[in-house]
């Protein structure tokens, strides 16, 4: 992907990376790590955040393969500008013990099959839901917010073993998530990715 980084941005990364040494990430983890910082100007984030090296490698091979992306609520899905998603949340019906955002994840989860990278960043119950479903993810974001349920489901996906990025903390949000997809979608292809 062909992106044009604004100077804005630039000067951004140099501030951040001034005032906190992310060298010592591998490649992937150092790109989600640094977007997140950058899109809540939380330094926290990078001890905060959860992931796996081997598991960003495989899910960015699938983001560049086409895999579809699926979001928990429209806010994620505007701050992903560079893929189209799949966010079934004006379909969803809430009902007995099932809130409208698990339903929007069963509905989601019935479009796309496995496969997916599935990337919340509102609704614990929407992380919650994706658990129980046998989905097959290529990656899960998991990073709702909020101090009822955000704690305990991103707990419950790191049990999980499904690959994941998460954080450990009540903090979260639409543009977190957001930012930790983009990061893997900014990221270069490898040229064995892009011939394979």
């Amino acid at each position: 992907m062909n992106r044009v980084v604004h100077p804005i941005e630039q000067e951004s990364y140099r501030r951040l990376r001034a005032r906190l040494d992310t060298s010592h990430f591998p490649p992937l983890t150092r790109a989600v790590v640094e977007r997140v910082i950058h899109s809540a100007a939380d330094l926290e984030y990078a001890t905060d955040l959860v992931m796996d090296e081997g598991e960003l490698v495989t899910a960015h091979a699938a983001l560049h393969a086409g895999a579809p992306v699926v979001v928990d609520v429209e806010m994620v899905a505007a701050g992903i500008t560079r893929r189209e998603t799949v966010c079934r949340l004006r379909d969803a019906v809430a009902g007995p013990g099932l809130t409208r955002s698990a339903h929007a994840i069963r509905l989601a989860y019935e479009q796309v099959g496995p496969g997916a990278l599935w990337v919340i960043g509102n609704a614990p119950t929407a992380l919650e839901e994706l658990l129980t479903l046998n989905a097959d993810p290529a990656l899960v974001i998991g990073l709702p917010v909020g101090f009822v349920g955000a704690v305990e489901s991103k707990a419950a996906l790191r049990e999980s073993g499904l690959p994941a990025v998460s954080n450990v903390s009540e903090k979260g949000g639409s543009a977190v998530a957001s930012a930790a997809l983009n990061a893997l979608l900014y990221h270069p292809v490898p040229d064995s990715e892009e011939t394979s």
